[in-house]
């Protein structure tokens, strides 16, 4: 197995590393799927990635038809509406990587597919987004993990995955138990990323502050609770204070403050529906999912009483 042909759907922090990846390695055929106005956009601007403009080939949905390899990037309240493109780009040989950093991408995935077309993985990318801009340190971004949900092997596809990937400066890496890293991901992303967005405060608080700490600990206790009711067990999640800058802000603070929607539901919601098919209560979670929706209503101007 080959893979000779990409197609990418989504451009923002996660879609910009796989187009400055691919760039490098001209002998790769790859294109942005998009199309109308925002192909036109495209076209016209390119993407900034760490402060180089890039215009990679754009094509309809229709055109990228029957590529080897899709990687779908959207944001996740973004996905829904992108699964009638994804149907029409994926073909008989059509492998598809969903790169959202949730439990069940996949799964929506899946619904207008044949799911054995789908490979699972997760990304690990600190970027930071301001405006048309995406930046990340290419030295210190561990790049894309990937693996089968039924299978601990590394199959005839992910070694394709591995052969591609090996002509650019992306970083690949297998997993054997690709759920468990998913999940161990996704608690990740619900006890660090999400108290921080809710106090507007940096990394550090989360070692500098008992409180900031105690909350990021209740999250993660609740995400591994619901985890263990599926049969999942994980790792710890390794995190310290000199891993990231003081400051450092992660992806759903980084929204608040741009004013933009976070990805809230694909974290606190999914962990929600997980648990209550489970008769589980989680609190926290619960929490943490109003309060950031209230911030986002007002970013939106709903809380404007002058």
């Amino acid at each position: 197995m080959k893979i000779n042909t990409v197609a990418i759907l989504g451009a923002g922090a996660i879609g910009s590393y796989f187009i400055y990846g691919f760039s490098a390695a001209p002998e790769i055929d790859f294109c942005l799927i998009a199309k109308g106005e925002r192909k036109e956009r495209l076209e016209r601007d390119g993407l900034c990635i760490n402060d180089k403009i890039y215009k990679p080939k754009v094509k309809t949905p229709e055109e990228a038809r029957g590529v080897d390899l899709l990687l779908v990037s959207t944001k996740y309240n973004g996905l829904r509406d992108a699964l009638e493109d994804i149907r029409t780009v994926v073909g008989p040989h059509t492998t598809v990587l969903s790169l959202l950093n949730g439990i069940d991408s996949e799964e929506i995935i899946g619904t207008v597919i044949d799911p054995a077309r789908i490979a699972y993985s997760l990304m690990r990318i600190n970027s930071e987004r301001k405006g048309n801009s995406v930046t990340f340190n290419v030295e210190k971004t561990p790049g894309l993990f990937v693996g089968e949900k039924d299978s601990r092997e590394e199959t005839e596809r992910l070694l394709a995955i591995r052969e591609l990937l090996a002509k650019t400066p992306l970083r690949y890496h297998f997993c054997e138990d690709i759920i468990s890293e998913q999940w161990l991901k996704f608690t990740l992303n619900i006890a660090y990323n999400l108290p921080q967005a809710v106090l507007g405060t940096g990394y550090a608080s989360y070692f500098d502050s008992g409180h900031v700490g105690y909350i990021r600990d209740r999250l993660e206790a609740e995400a591994r609770k619901v985890a263990a009711a599926y049969g999942i067990s994980y790792g710890p999640l390794e995190n310290t204070r000199p891993r990231w800058l003081e400051r450092a802000r992660f992806s759903t603070l980084q929204d608040l403050e741009a004013k933009r929607h976070t990805e809230i539901d694909m974290f606190c919601k999914v962990l929600m529906e997980k648990a209550a098919a489970k008769g589980l209560e989680v609190p926290f979670a619960e929490y943490t999912y109003h309060a950031i929706k209230a911030l986002e209503e007002k970013n939106d101007g709903k809380f404007d009483y002058n």
